[in-house]
C-alpha cells in the first residue's frame, strides 16, 4: 500500500474511475461487495471443502482426488450442471469440454480413473469408429454417494431460507454465470478508451 493510501482511498479511486465511465457509484459499491464474496467464495472452493468432506466421510479420499471425482462427474453428465446433451455418449472430448480442460489432461485423467477400476473405455453404439468412456458399477456407486452428500448439505441449508428467496437467488445466480463466461471479451471490446487509460497509467507507474 503507498503512503497515505488506504482501503478506503483505493475504492474510492476505482469509483472515480467507473464514475467517469458512466457507472454509478451505487453499481460500484455493489460491485465492490460481490466481489469480495466471490473471492472469499473462489478461496473456499479452491479448497473444495464439500468434496473434500464427501470423499473423507465414504473412506473414498485415499482413492481418488478432486480432480479425479469432477472427471467421473463429467463422464455421469447429470443434465442439472451440463444441460441434456444431444448425444447421450461420452467420449474423453466431451469430458473436457464439460470440464473447460485440455484434451490432454482429461484423457490423462480418464486413463488414471480407467486404471483405477472406476471408468472404462467402450465402442460406441452409434459408430463403431468411435471409442466412448462409461463409469463402471463403483464408478457410479461413487458418484451418486458423493452426489447425494453434497445435496444433503445443501439441501438443508437452502431449507432456511424462504421459497421466494430461493426462487429469487436461483435466476439471478444462473444470469451472473451467464455473463462470466462473456466477461472475458467485454473489457477490450465495450471499454476501449478506458482500457487504454488504464494500461498508460500502468505504463507511466512502472517506468517511474
Amino acid at each position: 500500500m503507498q503512503e497515505g493510501e488506504t482501503i478506503t482511498s483505493r475504492d474510492d479511486a476505482i469509483a472515480e474511475f467507473l464514475e467517469s465511465a458512466g457507472i454509478g457509484r451505487d453499481v460500484t459499491d455493489a460491485a465492490l461487495e460481490i466481489d469480495a464474496a466471490l473471492q472469499a467464495w473462489r478461496r473456499r472452493m479452491n479448497k473444495r471443502e464439500l468434496g473434500t468432506a464427501a470423499l473423507r466421510a465414504f473412506g473414498l479420499d485415499a482413492e481418488i482426488d478432486l480432480a479425479q471425482l469432477d472427471v467421473l462427474i463429467a463422464i455421469w453428465g447429470p443434465s442439472n450442471e451440463f444441460g441434456p446433451d444431444k448425444e447421450a455418449e461420452t467420449m474423453v472430448a466431451t469430458v473436457a469440454a464439460r470440464l473447460r480442460i485440455d484434451p490432454s489432461r482429461a484423457s490423462r485423467l480418464v486413463s488414471e480413473l480407467i486404471g483405477k477400476g472406476l471408468a472404462r473405455r467402450a465402442v460406441s453404439q452409434e459408430d463403431a469408429r468411435r471409442t466412448i468412456v462409461e463409469l463402471t458399477e463403483r464408478g457410479h456407486a461413487i458418484v451418486a454417494a458423493v452426489r447425494r452428500f453434497k445435496f444433503l448439505v445443501m439441501g438443508e441449508f437452502l431449507s432456511g431460507w424462504t421459497e421466494e428467496e430461493r426462487r429469487t437467488f436461483v435466476p439471478l445466480l444462473e444470469r451472473f454465470v451467464a455473463w462470466t463466461d462473456e466477461a472475458h471479451g467485454v473489457g477490450p471490446d465495450r471499454f476501449a478508451d478506458e482500457v487504454a487509460e488504464i494500461a498508460d497509467q500502468l505504463n507511466r507507474r512502472c517506468a517511474g
